[in-house]
C-alpha cells in the first residue's frame, strides 16, 4: 500500500550549506526506498511531502524526526494514495524566491506562509499546483 505523508516542523540552526545537505541526503536515501516527494523551506519552516509504499515512508519521517535541524514537528496529512504525485522527484525542492511568494500565500491561511494552519485539502491543491508553476532548485 502506498501512502502520502505531508507534515511541517521549523528549522533549527539552518545555513544554506544545510539545506544543500538535507537534499542531497534525501535524494540519496529516499532513492534505495522509493521514495518520492518534495520539500520547501519558507518563513524557517519546511514543508514537505513523502510518498511511497507504507513502511518506507515512515521510515523516511523517523529518521527526520531524530535530526536535529528539524523541531516542533507534525503531520498535517497522511492518505493512501493510488498514485504518485511525484513520480520522478526522489525529492523536489521547492524555492522560497520572490515569484513562488504569490503561490505559498495562496494557500496559507495568514500573511505569512504558515502549513501549519493550511487544511489537508489545502496543502494537496498546494502541491499539486507546485508541481506545474513553482521554481524548483536543483
Amino acid at each position: 500500500m502506498m501512502i502520502r505523508l505531508i507534515y511541517a516542523s521549523r528549522a533549527v540552526n539552518l545555513g544554506p550549506a544545510d539545506v544543500k545537505d538535507i537534499l542531497a541526503s534525501s535524494r540519496r536515501n529516499n532513492q534505495k526506498l522509493a521514495v518520492t516527494g518534495a520539500l520547501s523551506l519558507s518563513n524557517g519552516i519546511f514543508l514537505q511531502c513523502l510518498e511511497g509504499e507504507r513502511s518506507a515512508v515512515n521510515a523516511v519521517y523517523h529518521h527526520i524526526l531524530r535530526d536535529k535541524r528539524h523541531t516542533k514537528p507534525e503531520v498535517l496529512s497522511l492518505e493512501e494514495i493510488t498514485q504518485r504525485q511525484f513520480t520522478s522527484w526522489n525529492m523536489g525542492l521547492i524555492a522560497s524566491t520572490t515569484e513562488n511568494t504569490v503561490l505559498f500565500l495562496k494557500y496559507s491561511p495568514t500573511a505569512e506562509f504558515d502549513p501549519y494552519g493550511m487544511s489537508a485539502p489545502a496543502l494537496k491543491e498546494f502541491f499539486t499546483e507546485v508541481m506545474s508553476s513553482a521554481r524548483w532548485l536543483s
